[in-house]
């Protein structure tokens, strides 16, 4: 066991000086000579057709140099994403599309400027609300991350018509948007028919692909810098408007071009997590061993894309169930477009099952623990593999015992007016592993250069990388240099799905193992350094028989006003198995950031579609809440010794998001332990427990 909770054993993050002095340059701190600033114009319709642009105020303004719209802007190829073909037809498919974008000499000419343009819509009946039984509703083949949208193990309707206990329930979560710290951003310059862009991605290979088959160019000729990213959740996980439009004013204009976009836009062009609901029934036995299992999905997507949020996909992976259906189903409507946001499908699906769980759990007068220690399968239950390594039931009783479970009722305690009371819930999420390369090369001072194309979006990605080198090398950290976050690069996937440890790592593991041989042999190093490289592609794509898989068990304890309904969140703790811990100081905070987040996600994020206007009524951080430090007065994070040969050399797992998985589940059982209450829909507010409550 390690991840003791005052341990600072690990290695500080080598940008950390850089960071808290100011030296560390973002994409939109770039000062390129002769910069314009540019500022966007969003749709004020949820469907239309633009049928006149007025920019004659905004170009009266000398230090305006031009302003885009569809009418003059240069025409892209197309690209796999609908939503990156900005100003390029009259029609607007959802509120805050961009349909102009103003260029002048400084941010505020811009800003000022966007506000004078004016946009006439022939606007049409539009479609916003999600509801059971919509027309629309349609099953996809697939579901976000290339899985099945159905699937179907046994006869799950048999065995509910067989059962002894059985629960129905229905699970509804609202959209629910990223907000990292630091806004899309992008600075854009044409050099001698080059592009040279600065973006706030997490990911700069995949940017500099779009933006080459934007523009039709070769991908030689664009470069991508993402050198510091504040935060991104998985919305900077693929390239957004934002930086097409930078591009595209440079060209225009003949100048770099810095775009800056306002938090308050942000909900309509970055993606956001979309809204589900989600009906899970669960057959058992009296002892709570599960016969059948059914989770049904309804989400949404836009008119532009589909993206379906994969919900029911953890419900393959967690329990024995001899029959199982788990589907989804889908509504394009008149909204913006939905993506990755932390955990995509694991963080919302979870939370129905483990809720389901818990309510179970009660209906079978069974421990929450020990109904999910009877449930474990021995082998992946979707796919019939073998597990690389599953450590859940460790994490379970871990969890249980350092958080004090033994002796909990089946009900919580009074204090006063306050109800207390505490829940668990079991968390998930895949080992994803893409191929990447990377260069090690020794100097003749000692030192040594690590070159892999990752991007580190505050999670330590440098500094693990740096530790990972210098292991196999048999050096200190401090000896090891790393460059990242160029598409010049030896090349590296987005660092999104946990994955980036697992892919970059792995190829710089090999590189420096072919490196340290070399020297071991005696190969002298040359005033130019000794070079060895490693490409992974082979290895990574090779089918795994093993199913990868991080496991994590969370325990809150929770206390609610019987007066006010208002809930604080006392203790909160987590148990992980997600591999070797390569840098225990950053993987502690990988995954108390994941379980703030759950809790955010839990009791305070909501996002209300206006069904008359068509948009997201909270766009800005005062209306949008997420969780501040009063917020989490205790959270601890724990980890299981586990080393898994059988998904990378390092024998390590993803971090990033298993953190968010169960948490918010494992609070909302702790709801309905304090109170009786069972709320079955997020975030858990005043409203959902005042009136059954008792209180004014």
């Amino acid at each position: 066991m390690n991840g003791d909770p005052t341990a600072t054993s690990g290695h500080t993050r080598l940008e950390g000086r850089a960071k808290v002095t100011g030296a560390a340059r973002y994409a939109d701190d770039q000062r390129p000579a002769h910069c314009l600033y540019s500022c966007p114009v969003p749709a004020t319709v949820a469907r239309g057709t633009i049928t006149a642009i007025d920019a004659a105020a905004a170009l009266a303004d000398p230090r305006v140099r031009v302003v885009l719209t569809h009418e003059n802007a240069p025409r892209l190829a197309e690209v796999e994403d609908p939503t990156l073909a900005v100003l390029q037809s009259a029609h607007v498919a959802h509120r805050g599309q961009y349909v102009a974008l103003v260029v002048a000499e400084t941010p505020e000419a811009a800003e000022r400027a966007a506000a004078d343009v004016r946009v006439t819509y022939a606007a049409e009946p539009h479609d916003v609300v999600l509801v059971e039984g919509h027309p629309g509703v349609y099953a996809p083949e697939k579901a976000n991350g290339g899985h099945p949208a159905d699937r179907l193990r046994g006869d799950p309707d048999a065995a509910w018509a067989a059962a002894e206990v059985r629960v129905d329930a229905t699970y509804r979560i609202p959209p629910l948007h990223n907000h990292p710290m630091e806004p899309h951003a992008a600075t854009a310059r044409w050099e001698d028919g080059r592009l040279v862009v600065h973006d706030s991605s997490q990911g700069t290979g995949e940017v500099r692909r779009t933006l080459a088959a934007l523009f039709g160019l070769d991908g030689a000729q664009v470069l991508v810098v993402s050198e510091h990213v504040g935060g991104g959740f998985g919305c900077k996980g693929t390239p957004r408007p934002h930086v097409v439009l930078a591009a595209m004013a440079a060209r225009v204009a003949g100048r770099p071009v810095r775009l800056a976009l306002p938090r308050g836009q942000l909900a309509a062009v970055v993606g956001h997590r979309a809204p589900t609901v989600q009906r899970v029934r669960l057959a058992s036995g009296p002892d709570g061993r599960i016969e059948g299992l059914v989770h049904e999905v309804l989400t949404r997507s836009s008119t532009l894309k589909e993206f379906v949020e994969q919900a029911a996909v953890p419900a393959r992976v967690m329990y024995r169930s001899p029959a199982s259906s788990t589907t989804h189903r889908v509504v394009r409507q008149d909204v913006p477009t939905p993506s990755w946001m932390r955990a995509p499908g694991e963080a919302p699906g979870m939370f129905a099952l483990e809720c389901a769980m818990d309510e179970l759990a009660l209906a079978c007068g069974v421990d929450p623990v020990e109904l999910r220690l009877r449930n474990e399968p021995d082998t992946e239950p979707d796919s019939g593999r073998p597990f690389s390594s599953r450590h859940l039931a460790e994490c379970l009783r871990e969890g249980a015992h350092r958080f004090g479970w033994a002796g909990r009722g089946p009900a919580g305690r009074a204090e006063g007016r306050l109800l207390v009371g505490t829940g668990v819930a079991a968390s998930t999420y895949p080992v994803l592993i893409t191929p990447a390369a990377a260069e090690v090369r020794a100097t003749r001072d000692g030192t040594f250069e690590v070159r892999v194309n990752a991007t580190d979006i505050g999670t330590g990605a440098r500094t693990v990388l740096a530790v990972i080198a210098a292991e196999v090398l048999a050096v200190p950290v401090e000896r090891i240099t790393i460059e990242i976050g160029r598409s010049d690069l030896p090349r590296g996937g987005v660092a999104g799905g946990s994955s980036g440890t697992s892919s970059w790592g792995w190829a710089v593991h090999a590189a420096a193992s072919e490196l340290a041989g070399r020297l071991a042999a005696g190969t002298p190093v040359p005033a130019e350094g000794l070079s060895a490289s490693a490409d992974t592609r082979e290895l990574v794509e090779q089918d795994a028989e093993y199913a990868r898989h991080a496991f994590g068990a969370q325990f809150a304890e929770v206390q609610v006003d019987r007066d006010t309904g208002e809930v604080r969140l006392r203790r909160l703790l987590g148990v992980f198995a997600a591999g070797r811990i390569l840098n225990p100081l950053t993987a502690r905070s990988q995954l108390l950031g994941g379980m703030v987040m759950g809790a955010s996600m839990a009791l305070l994020e909501d996002s209300t579609m206006d069904p008359l206007f068509g948009d997201h009524a909270e766009r800005d951080l005062a209306s949008y809440h997420v969780a501040v430090n009063a917020d989490v007065p205790d959270v601890q994070a724990y980890w299981i010794d586990e080393r898994d040969e059988h998904v990378s050399p390092m024998g390590s797992k993803g971090i990033g998001e298993i953190g968010i998985v169960g948490t918010a589940a494992a609070i909302a059982n702790a709801v309905h332990h304090a109170t009786g209450v069972r709320v079955r829909d997020l975030p858990i507010g005043v409203r959902a427990l005042v009136a059954r409550l008792g209180g004014p």
